[in-house]
């Protein structure tokens, strides 16, 4: 098996020491390094702590050595394609399908072009609680209505219980949604070529 904790602790942007104390209890920067390189035996009960903090399922921490691994190999920038100075493992979406605070993915499919999406989009949500919203503000977001319905579109006013969303077709007139037991806000955009 290959340990994924370094991978996916990387592209969370989380460091070592950030994660010795996110874990419950807190340990060190030093433990953790340890059970990354193999230096230290990744017990069950270490998968759970740290896929914890992690906000991942216990088992992603780990892959079996068999599996093709996907890499990032260049970074685009605007000079154009740079290569890395190291390959890194690139953690698949699902791999990620909870946030290090706990809040839940989810995932809209689009259907037919609308706006800046097209046919075949899959756009990953974050659920936030409704006092969180303004985080959210001037962002593409999905909110549920009454009668399991949906208003998707950009977040352009929150009024005490009331969010105002802008859908993303042309000419379209602002949503007012009462009450949401949810927002949730656009992370990642994934599009096939």
């Amino acid at each position: 098996m290959i340990n994924r904790i370094r991978a996916i602790r990387k592209s969370k942007g989380i460091t070592l020491a950030e994660l010795a104390e996110a874990c419950d209890p807190p340990t060190t920067a030093q433990t953790i390094g340890r059970l990354e390189t193999g230096m230290r035996n990744l017990s069950i009960k270490w998968m759970d702590r740290i896929g914890h903090a992690l906000g991942v399922d216990p088992e992603t921490l780990v892959r079996s050595e068999e599996a093709p691994q996907t890499q990032i190999v260049a970074e685009l920038t605007a000079a154009g394609p740079e290569a890395l100075n190291a390959p890194r493992e690139a953690i698949l979406p699902t791999d990620l399908a909870a946030t290090s605070d706990g809040a839940q993915l989810m995932v809209l499919s689009v259907s037919a072009s609308i706006g800046e999406f097209r046919p075949g989009d899959l756009l990953w949500l974050r659920q936030l609680k409704p006092e969180d919203a303004a985080s959210a503000i001037n962002r593409d977001c999905m909110v549920p209505r009454p009668g399991g319905r949906f208003t998707f579109g950009r977040l352009i006013d929150r009024r005490g219980t009331l969010v105002g969303i802008l859908p993303p077709g042309s000419g379209e007139k602002q949503q007012v949604v009462d009450n949401p037991p949810w927002i949730a806000v656009a992370e990642m955009l994934v599009r096939r070529l």
